[in-house]
């Protein structure tokens, strides 16, 4: 078996998480994937033994539409998948990849260059482990996107990438993660 095999097999035991999935695939956005913590955390939770769903806070369904960076037309996807989702016992947390330079400064106090694609976000996510994104296409084929492997998420393990997001961003996020998730194995930021 694969390491994207094994992936999917793990992500199939969210029910919640493929609900989604296939949900997505039919609103069809444009370079879209559920990715971050949803994915990450169903693993971390089946290889630990608990239930796949189980302490997830939100589902990330990122997508790229660089035609109108406008608020508006992001929030207008937002409300889309707000009303496909709004049956689900979860938050969906929508993003235009494509729009994360024009806020990212504000919020972390660094600039972010301009992602030409959803996978360079992805790309720049503060963990390794965490850079990992999941789609379903048209015809029912399952898209991972995963620059760095699946070493680190299979084997517990949280080490900082160092592409974008600051130190304190990864020591909190890594500091969440391992109280929820003790055998988590947190490499220091270097």
């Amino acid at each position: 078996m694969t390491d994207l095999e094994r992936l999917r097999n793990m992500l199939e035991h969210n029910e919640v998480l493929t609900e989604l999935l296939d949900r997505a695939r039919k609103l069809e956005l444009p370079h879209w994937y559920l990715t971050a913590g949803c994915v990450v955390q169903t693993v971390w939770n089946v290889l630990t033994g608990r239930e796949a769903a189980r302490g997830i806070k939100d589902y990330d369904l990122f997508y790229h539409d660089a035609q109108d960076l406008g608020w508006e037309a992001e929030n207008r996807v937002i409300r889309m998948v707000g009303a496909a989702c709004e049956d689900l016992p979860v938050e969906v947390e929508v993003r235009n990849e494509a729009r994360v330079h024009l806020w990212y400064e504000g919020k972390f106090g660094i600039p972010c260059r301009p992602f030409a694609t959803t996978e360079q976000a992805i790309d720049a996510f503060p963990a390794i482990c965490s850079c990992v994104g999941v789609r379903i296409e048209r015809d029912g084929i399952w898209r991972f996107h995963a620059p760095h492997g699946c070493d680190d998420l299979f084997a517990l393990v949280v080490r900082p990438n160092p592409v974008l997001a600051p130190r304190e961003v990864y020591e909190r996020k890594a500091a969440r993660w391992q109280n929820q998730w003790p055998q988590l194995k947190v490499r220091p930021w270097s």
